[in-house]
């Protein structure tokens, strides 16, 4: 493969007008295709093989034209200190209010307080309900502005009105000005690496076009597979963060080359037949963790997974093809200034700090390896006590009118109403329907922590039925779930006699559902992600230790990563230092995410690290110094590449969404211990314990196993490196 790749490193170095411009024709086609297609689809979340997306299903079947997950909104109503909603006055202020919002367009049907006895005990608060036939994404500007029209005038008759439900719900934007930032820290880390505002800037130029055309692909196929407006978040992400890291790794390998005396020519080549055999491995382990997603059953998982692993292979593409091309272009500048002023060899000095660090943790490889090892199991102890679900506008920002609904109805109505459990009621085989659905409504309203239950409304066909339970507790309490359980573990007793059956769905069940959903499938993800890519780091590095020892690294730092979201948005610890106002459950997906995203970037400083280190020992180094041979030439490119990762993850922590926030925190502290604990202290600790013993491969497997040859060893042999005089620069 090195040798292959080499070939195309100088191709595309000989042709780098052809390469460019085939890349930017690429991204101008996919981009007038983009434009061209059909609009995103609204597709709504769905989770196969659960209760609660059964009841939605079963919803959307037997009542038509309503959508069971169509925008909702709910107008709470709070009447001043000393009054009541039921006053004259403000009733008929209420009723106006509801009145003008069922006048709105799209609107299904809008319930008022009196009519559906939505009214607190103590008669301060009230609230209506308003159904739409679309989604909130599809929701007109027309009818927002109805609605919120209707809310304005209950205000001006001196009400308190705050809209919750999803209709009026902003959606979130990534990072804003903090990805900015991000990508700014990203280019300063590059200057001050490379020493070059050309070599800082070319695998940013490759990174933007890579995900430009990574976007205009998923954009021009998102009617054909359902794909939505948010699938390509996840692949925006990695694909920005890998194309700067692999980019980056070949550049710094070029200038290494050019530096042992090879032509510009030679250099390109050699830099993509070594360290982009490295990109390829490494870009094949995120492709692997990020299709992995599919196991868990989730739709909407797997098309971000596929879509993110696509914009990885298509990072890899350019880092091959295109980054050689603009090396071409500009061969001195992406140089260091002293290397262009004096032609003197650098790699000393670049790499002293790294293989000083080598040397300290051979002399001391206990200690570090403890260290290391230690701290990361206590920043893991918070995950003991990690609570799934998915956090709701409890955890939204005070001054967003959603979070003041939430905290308006609870304490008029009860902690549990903002999460009321969907009935759905099947009674097409039963006698008489509407008694059938009577016992089974009230059995559940007599089960223990149901505090009420509203009047069941029937579909037109009068076969099936849905009412809802409100429990005695918040939506994110245990006790919820357990009431979720209870409910469902006593079924057949519930209906026994009716000759009905009954599911129970709503936001908190399907929250429920989904975070169980998840748990089930983490421990197979692990297996399948993690066998696939032992077996490929075993062709890669020939050896049993180095993969049993990436994989054991891998789990420290993601639960170190998890221990830390765990506190910080769970409990609370610190939480104000980053904006989080309220804490409640772990989002369910965010261990899924963690494991496959931090997976695939933690095999990539892993590949880079080792393979730098392993390229020195089949050169004919000792295991030490190999261990200093490769840090003295890979440390500080290692670091530089997780710096920023950390400062790209790192600007989603500036959202305004709790979501975002966690998602931005827990992959840049993931990467900052996997890189600069595990990589960094953890692998040269282990590596020099076990000396030359980290190459043992047993024989009958060394004869399974391909030859891979990623160190380059082969490109060694064909192209020594000349011998420039001292305080000259090669000549080409």
């Amino acid at each position: 493969m090195a040798s292959m790749l080499y070939r195309l490193g100088r191709w595309s170095f000989r042709r780098r007008w052809y390469v460019t411009a085939l890349w930017v024709l690429i991204l101008v086609g996919l981009g007038a295709a983009s434009a061209a297609a059909p609009a995103a689809p609204n597709t709504a979340f769905s989770a196969p093989g659960i209760e609660a997306q059964r009841a939605f299903d079963l919803m959307d079947k037997r009542f038509p034209g309503a959508q069971a997950n169509g925008a909702t909104a709910r107008l709470v109503f709070v009447a001043p200190k000393g009054e009541q909603v039921t006053s004259a006055a403000n009733k008929a202020a209420i009723d106006k209010a509801v009145t003008q919002a069922a006048g709105g367009a799209q609107v299904a049907s809008a319930v008022g307080p009196f009519q559906a006895g939505a009214v607190s005990k103590d008669g301060s608060t009230a609230y209506a309900t308003v159904t739409y036939k679309v989604a909130a994404d599809d929701l007109t500007d027309a009818a927002k502005n109805t609605l919120r029209g209707a809310a304005q005038g209950a205000r001006d008759a001196g009400l308190t009105v705050e809209a919750g439900g999803t209709a009026l719900a902003e959606t979130p934007g990534a990072g804003g000005a903090g990805e900015v930032i991000g990508i700014v820290v990203a280019a300063v880390v590059l200057l001050v690496t490379f020493g070059s505002l050309a070599a800082a800037g070319l695998p940013l130029l490759t990174a933007v076009l890579g995900v430009g055309v990574s976007m205009t692909a998923i954009t021009s196929l998102a009617s054909s597979f359902g794909l939505t407006s948010t699938t390509g978040t996840l692949a925006t992400m990695l694909g920005l963060a890998c194309g700067i890291d692999y980019a980056l790794f070949v550049l710094s390998r070029y200038r290494e080359e050019r530096a042992n005396g090879h032509t510009e020519e030679d250099a390109a080549g050699l830099a993509v037949g070594t360290a982009g055999s490295a990109v390829v491995f490494a870009g094949l382990t995120v492709v692997i963790a990020l299709a992995g997603l599919s196991v868990v059953g989730i739709p909407m998982l797997t098309k971000m997974g596929l879509c993110a692993a696509g914009a990885v292979v298509i990072a890899v593409l350019v880092c091959l093809t295109l980054a050689p091309a603009l090396i071409g272009f500009w061969p001195r500048a992406v140089l260091s200034r002293r290397y262009r002023l004096t032609g003197r060899r650098v790699q000393g000095v670049l790499g002293n700090r790294g293989s000083r660090w080598a040397e300290f943790v051979q002399r001391h490889p206990f200690p570090v390896r403890f260290t290391a090892v230690a701290s990361l199991v206590v920043l893991a102890i918070p995950v003991l006590h990690l609570q799934l679900g998915m956090p709701g506008d409890e955890v939204k920002s005070t001054s967003t009118t959603e979070r003041r609904a939430y905290d308006d109805l609870a304490k008029g109505f009860g902690p549990g109403f903002n999460g009321p459990l969907t009935i759905v009621v099947d009674a097409q085989k039963a006698g008489d329907a509407k008694a059938a659905v009577s016992a089974i409504e009230a059995k559940i309203k007599a089960t223990e922590g149901v505090v009420s239950v509203t009047p069941a409304r029937f579909n037109q066909t009068g076969d099936t039925a849905v009412f809802s339970a409100v429990s005695a507790w918040s939506p994110t309490d245990k006790k919820t779930e357990d009431l979720v359980h209870s409910i469902r573990d006593h079924r057949k007793e519930t209906v026994a006699g009716t000759g009905a059956t009954f599911e129970v769905t709503g936001t908190t069940a399907l929250n429920i559902d989904v975070a169980q959903k998840v748990q089930r499938a983490l421990i197979p993800y692990l297996v399948v992600v993690v066998g696939f890519a032992i077996i490929l780091l075993l062709m890669v590095f020939r050896s049993i230790f180095i993969p049993l020892k990436a994989a054991f690294g891998f789990l420290l730092s993601v639960l170190a990563a998890l221990g830390c979201v765990v506190a910080v948005f769970q409990w609370g610890w610190l939480a104000s230092l980053i904006g989080v106002e309220s804490t409640g459950p772990i989002m369910s997906m965010m261990p899924i995410f963690l494991v496959g995203i931090v997976f695939g970037l933690a095999m990539d400083y892993e590949v880079f690290l080792v393979s730098r280190i392993r390229e020195a020992y089949v050169h004919g180094q000792g295991a030490g110094e190999a261990i200093t041979t490769g840090f003295r030439y890979s440390a500080r490119v290692v670091a530089a590449a997780a710096l920023i990762m950390i400062s790209v993850f790192a600007g989603f922590i500036t959202a305004s969404e709790s979501m975002i926030k966690m998602i931005g925190f827990g992959l840049a502290v993931a990467v900052l211990f996997d890189a600069f604990v595990v990589r960094m202290a953890f692998v040269p600790g282990v590596l020099a314990l076990l000396g030359d013993k980290v190459a043992w491969l047993p024989r009958w497997l060394d004869r399974l196993l391909p030859h891979l040859d990623i160190e380059g060893e082969a490109l060694s042999r064909a192209h020594p490196a000349p011998t420039p005089q001292a305080g000259t620069e090669p000549v080409d």
